[in-house]
């Protein structure tokens, strides 16, 4: 859940460093530090704090001169936050510079073998065995070094590596943490993330696990553990680097949910052809489809609330029963699954460390993985045995917008395509489907015209203490993602609940003020959550209600109203979530937070 990036060229290495760590920063803001081989020696400066901290202390990156270096920003997993343990970390003769994304399992008993043979401990970071481990085994050859290390080392890591006795070039490995290198004229990079690198270059490799690179300003040689080179394929990056920019935008999270429209319509045409639904690449026939006997629709956070909508949707339309599990209990279930069980793995960075280590047992037991990803060429999406990407484009803000709605999308494709292969759908059914993702871009569009009025509403309720979000099948699944995003950008404590167990123990929270967001599109069940309002109203509570135009009734309830457009069923929940995640940003807005960046959380959760 750190960045790493790393520069080897003609030009100075500090302020370049520096730049590709602006871009990281949504990966860790802990504390962040570079390492840059100068005339003197490996020399390091790191600070805790944000990135602006040692920006300032080094002068932008004038204050350290050399033309290769490495640099880290920091999520805290070992050890606090503190100057002492930011990276780099330097080995005890200073010959060796460390960064490190990932988390060394079994450290402890390194650190204790290390001491046992002289070395002296100056964190309490896993990373530090690693430079201390570099120091023990480096006998002259700097890629032998790297393979001692990785074999004695367990857990997951991407390491980029200083060795004083080599000016000119850095060596950098990945074991199940991002890592790509960037490729340019008369110069060289490593890094965590794409947009760290991308107003350098656009050819990067992406690495594959204990893939060992020796980079200098004319050179990438990409080895495996037996010291064998490695043919890697160059991937042209080919979006702009104006996407990973606020491009006038106070923040990044604004700027992703006013990007949802465009973003959704890339996800949706290129799989419309002809009046049928198209899935790239997809192998999964309809006999495959025909014999699958239970999805699973794995995931984490965000991910996973579109699994719970994804569990209505395919279960609506194909009659298939579906099982929604959070990534990280999945792999310790012991889950029921075989060839005729269908595992769909959902990640914005195709990394996440869970997600990738569920897709595995899946695989293990037999089942088919299908992948919904945003990041090309990552873990998830060159190890599933499908993929579907959502085409969202850099997401930089760490609470998910523009990914969710992607997501959203690629799942009601997915949905729509069983149908459509298993015909039980009929033609009127499947062009009234296709109408409906078409026409999402624009209804969305209206909504955000609106927002001035979600604002208002925002400025009334910012200084409360809890919120509670209620909602029935598909607005249930829709009101998980909106507490999640209030209590993640704005501290407040929110919970949703399915409306209907309200009166099962959950009522007994309400009281004079208590704030309640209804949401009441799912029509069927309009009248029920009515009763449901009205139960909370009794209790003292105050009460927003999402609703869609035209249902005015419910202005005789709740005290405030957000109306969305009329739209399919099946796609009411893209346009539910949006003044939900206006809120929640105005919310945070008015309260004077860090909204890109909240607190103790990290964008790429690529660790257990």
């Amino acid at each position: 859940m750190c960045g790493i990036v790393g520069y080897v060229g003609a030009n100075q290495a500090a302020p370049i460093l520096l730049d590709g760590l602006s871009k990281l920063e949504y990966r860790g803001y802990d504390s962040a530090g570079i390492a840059v081989m100068t005339g003197d020696g490996i020399v390091v400066k790191k600070k805790q704090g944000r990135l602006a901290t040692l920006s300032e202390m080094i002068d932008g990156g004038k204050a350290v001169k050399g033309t290769m270096g490495i640099g880290h920003t920091r999520w805290a997993t070992h050890g606090e936050p503190s100057d002492t343990n930011s990276h780099p970390h330097l080995s005890n003769s200073g010959r060796f510079a460390v960064v490190h994304n990932g988390i060394i399992e079994n450290y402890l008993k390194l650190r204790e073998y290390l001491t046992k043979k002289g070395f002296e401990f100056m964190s309490e970071t896993d990373t530090e065995v690693i430079a201390h481990l570099f120091e023990y085994y480096y006998k002259g050859d700097i890629i032998d070094a790297m393979i001692n290390v990785i074999n004695r080392v367990d857990g997951s890591y991407a390491l980029g590596v200083l060795c004083a006795d080599n000016p000119d070039s850095f060596i950098a490995v990945r074991k199940e943490s991002p890592l790509i290198v960037g490729l340019g004229e008369g110069e060289n990079f490593i890094a965590s993330d794409i947009p760290a690198i991308l107003s350098h270059t656009r050819k990067v490799y992406f690495l594959e696990n204990n893939e060992i690179v020796f980079i200098n300003k004319d050179e990438v040689k990409v080895f495996n553990t037996d010291r064998e080179e490695v043919s890697k394929n160059v991937y042209e990056v080919d979006w702009d680097i104006s996407a990973a920019e606020k491009g006038g935008y106070e923040h990044f999270m604004f700027k992703e949910i006013m990007e949802q429209p465009r973003a959704i319509a890339d996800t949706v045409k290129p799989r419309i052809k002809d009046g049928r639904i198209v899935l790239d690449d997809i192998s999964l026939t309809a006999d495959y489809i025909r014999n699958i006997n239970k999805v699973y629709i794995v995931a984490c956070g965000s991910a996973y609330h579109v699994g719970v909508v994804g569990k209505y949707v395919i279960e609506q339309m194909v009659r298939i029963p579906v099982e929604v599990m959070v990534a990280s209990e999945f792999r310790y279930c012991n889950p029921i699954a075989d060839e005729h069980t269908l595992v769909v793995l959902i990640s914005q960075s195709g990394e996440t460390a869970d997600t990738i280590a569920a897709m595995r047992e899946a695989k293990r037991l037999g089942a088919r993985t299908f992948a919904i990803v945003n990041a090309v060429g990552s873990c998830i999406a060159r190890e599933a045995d499908d993929v579907l990407y959502t085409w969202a484009g850099p997401e930089i803000a760490v609470a998910t917008t523009k990914a969710y709605s992607t997501q959203l999308t690629a799942v009601y494709l997915m949905s729509i395509y069983f149908g459509q292969e298993l015909g039980l759908i009929s033609s009127a059914q499947l062009r009234r489907y296709i109408k409906a993702l078409e026409d999402l871009p624009a209804k969305i569009e209206k909504l955000l015209e609106n927002k001035g009025d979600i604002q208002y509403i925002a400025s009334k309720y910012f200084n409360t203490k809890s919120v509670f979000f209620i909602g029935r099948t598909l607005d249930y699944a829709v009101a998980l993602e909106g507490s999640l995003k209030l209590k993640e950008i704005s501290y407040i404590h929110s919970e949703a609940y399915a409306a209907g167990e309200l009166k099962h123990g959950t009522i007994a929270l309400m009281e004079k003020g208590t704030v309640v967001v209804a949401l009441c599109t799912v029509g069927n069940l309009f009248d029920k959550m009515l009763s449901n309002i009205k139960e909370v109203k009794a209790r003292g509570a105050v009460v927003i209600a999402v609703a869609e135009e035209g249902r005015t009734e419910i202005e005789q309830e709740a005290d405030h109203v957000i109306y969305v457009p009329k739209c399919d069923e099946l796609t009411m929940p893209s346009e539910v979530v949006v003044p939900l995640q206006l809120f929640s940003y105005y919310v945070s807005s008015l309260k004077g937070l860090d909204i890109d960046k909240p607190r103790n959380l990290a964008k790429s959760v690529t660790v257990e």
